[in-house]
């Protein structure tokens, strides 16, 4: 069985004896891929006649070639066991100068295996970026929480830089065995998930395997067994997969399109949202990495060449929605996830756009009924699969779970039905009776169905509840799981808008990725210089790099709900408005209209607002500041009784100043 955490692991003093072809070998015969290329190998040659001059005057340590990084599916070029520290080498041969990406690129490895390898959380990490032909430069030693700041060597300097380090530190001794083979407990990020997943990685290559989020890939299975029990037995089957925010709905949906795209078997599987800035975000990723793996490759493809394949297995619902409308065509897809599910139009919103935008008059379905419709349209089988999230609709219009249930019972009678015990919950419900809601339905109840643990916010499992219990002003149960998480996941609070933005800078080692969020509602943050309402290219802001005021970490462009549900960031600033507000025990809801806010009475309307903050409090994988304006003496529309209510409410659940 071929080793696939390395490609190649001895003793620094046996790599010495051994001889370049020998160690080229094993190399090559525990690298799996079908298709490595020449320039690759002739790379690694390179890298092998370095080393061995570079590491000849280390008396003891170990050396590994091409050590996994999981959660990116990518691998660190080398690692340099000495000294009871842990050195990661990410080579560029013929390279004469230091690049920005390779310095975030090291640096994100050496995050990596902080945050998500057991035996690396207490280690004194060093990345070091080896441009072979560029200048030799002085390195400046900077300690950050147990990793150093990048260190930037040529051919030339490796050993004496890896040496100077080693000359500087006492670290405890460890087993170097152990840390090779520690336990990797990845969370990726959805677009990294996508990118991997679409290079051929799996879902448990690439994700957390502790007890606690397991059940990506029980999910994952469980699915794959219904969509195999439908194809035997000539079944239509619907599956609801649930779960907590950040918990990776998405990413199993992603999972199981790539699995089932068989075509050659009839098994082609589509993955369709309503979320366009997610669609936007992961086709674009996707398209991006795929000229990059060809660029890597020897080859060449365009962007467009490669955005017409990455939208055809991710697309937007709307566009696979009305090329069914007013024909009996089949679809080609076996098998049609649907992301965000809870977010389809009700009949009432999806007639009214089809008679104004597409010319089509008296559209006679819901959107939960019509998609179901048109994968009825095979005569033998057909899986639907509905991600669905609760207390997550933002949006007028949206039908909430409850439609999905209503289409069945109307135009699909016999389909099977599989769903989890916790649908049966008030914000999956609303407000509808659960046996009104499933009766008359063929329904299988299957508990593996729901994802319970947060993979978004890694650091704690409890960032959700704890939003939960902020918004329902569950004061005693918001205490005590803010008191659990505060070690962990840092959460804190501001009414300096200036102070938020140094703090989430500081945070930025590497790509890590921060941004600044506000509520579509927000628009008295706009003296602030906020302004929810300018537009912008959200592709650019999730995935340009630092440098590009575009991006996310200028911190100048803000994201809504709307921009940011399915997607997350490292670390977020929240600017809470006064549109949704404390104001003595309990949350008003307000809209500005005009020149002033005015009271929200409809109910559906301020169940909107409130999921719009629980999406805004959720986004943050490792930390968060909430910012809360000082409000204004002057305009009474920034009066600072609007904010106070809510800045004492947070800091009376014991969240900290920054």
């Amino acid at each position: 069985m071929r080793n696939l955490r390395y490609y190649y692991h001895a003793k620094i003093k046996e790599f010495m004896r051994q001889s370049e072809a020998e160690i080229v070998g094993i190399i090559h015969s525990n690298d799996i891929s079908a298709d490595t290329r020449i320039q690759q190998s002739n790379t690694w040659q390179i890298e092998i006649a370095i080393l061995k001059d570079q590491l000849s005057t280390l008396e003891e340590g170990e050396l590994l070639f091409e050590y996994s990084i999981p959660r990116m599916g990518k691998r660190v070029d080398n690692v340099v066991l000495f000294h009871n520290i842990v050195f990661l080498l990410e080579f560029k041969c013929g390279d004469r100068e230091y690049r920005a990406s390779t310095y975030d690129q090291v640096y994100d490895y050496a995050l990596d295996l902080r945050n998500f390898q057991k035996e690396s959380h207490d280690k004194l990490i060093v990345p070091i970026m080896v441009s072979t032909n560029a200048p030799t430069v002085e390195n400046t030693i900077v300690n950050r929480e147990r990793i150093i700041e990048p260190l930037r060597c040529n051919a030339e300097n490796i050993g004496s830089t890896i040496q100077s380090v080693a000359a500087q530190f006492t670290e405890p001794d460890f087993d170097y065995n152990e840390w090779v083979y520690s336990e990797y407990l990845p969370t990726p990020t959805i677009v990294e998930a996508a990118q991997a997943l679409y290079c051929g990685h799996n879902v448990s290559e690439i994700t957390r395997s502790d007890a606690g989020a397991e059940n990506l890939t029980v999910t994952t299975d469980e699915i794959n067994r219904i969509i195999e029990h439908s194809k035997a037995n000539h079944r239509k089957s619907i599956c609801f997969v649930t779960g907590v925010p950040g918990a990776g709905k998405t990413l199993v949906g992603l999972n199981i399109a790539i699995q089932r795209s068989n075509v050659a078997e009839g098994e082609h599987a589509v993955f369709l949202s309503g979320n366009f800035p997610l669609v936007q975000v992961l086709q674009e990723a996707l398209a991006r990495d795929s000229v990059q793996q060809a660029k890597q490759n020897g080859e060449k493809i365009t962007k467009k060449e490669a955005l017409r394949s990455t939208s055809a297995f991710i697309q937007i619902i709307h566009k696979y929605r009305d090329s069914f409308v007013g024909n009996d065509n089949v679809p080609p897809e076996r098998v049609a996830i649907f992301d965000e599910a809870q977010r389809a139009w009700t009949r009432e919103m999806i007639s009214s756009f089809m008679a104004t935008k597409k010319g089509v008059a008296n559209f006679e379905y819901s959107e939960p009924e019509f998609l179901i419709s048109t994968m009825d349209r095979h005569d033998d089988w057909a899986v639907v699969i509905c991600l669905v999230g609760g207390g997550q609709e933002i949006n007028t219009g949206e039908a909430g779970l409850p439609e999905w249930f209503d289409s069945l019972r109307r135009a699909f009678p016999n389909w099977d039905v599989y769903i989890t015990p916790q649908l049966n919950d008030e914000e999956y419900r609303r407000d509808r009776e659960w046996q009104d809601m499933i009766g008359g339905l063929n329904v299988t109840e299957n508990e593996k169905l729901h994802l319970a643990t947060s993979v978004r916010s890694f650091r704690t499992p409890d960032l959700a509840a704890f939003v939960k219990a902020l918004l329902d002003i569950d004061v005693e149960e918001a205490r005590r799981l803010y008191d659990k998480i505060k070690d962990k996941y840092p959460l804190f609070i501001t009414r300096d808008l200036q102070t938020a933005k140094d703090w989430v800078r500081s945070k930025g080692q590497g790509s890590t990725r921060y941004g600044l969020l506000a509520s579509s509602g927000a628009l008295r943050l706009k003296p602030e210089g906020i302004f929810v309402k300018n537009e912008i290219k959200v592709a650019n802001w999730f995935l340009n790099s630092k440098g590009d005021v575009r991006s996310s970490y200028a911190l100048e462009d803000v994201v809504s709900e709307f921009d940011i549900q399915g997607l997350e960031l490292d670390y977020t600033i929240v600017a809470w408005d006064a549109d949704f507000r404390m104001t003595e025990g309990h949350w008003t809801y307000n809209s500005f209209v005009g020149s002033k806010w005015q009271n929200i009475n409809n109910e559906e309307r301020r169940l909107y607002l409130k999921n719009a903050y629980r999406v805004l409090l959720t986004r943050a994988r490792q930390g968060m500041v909430i910012f809360v304006p000082q409000g204004s003496d002057v305009d009474i529309t920034r009066s600072r009784e609007f904010y106070d209510g809510t800045y004492n409410y947070l800091k009376g659940l014991g969240i900290r100043e920054v």
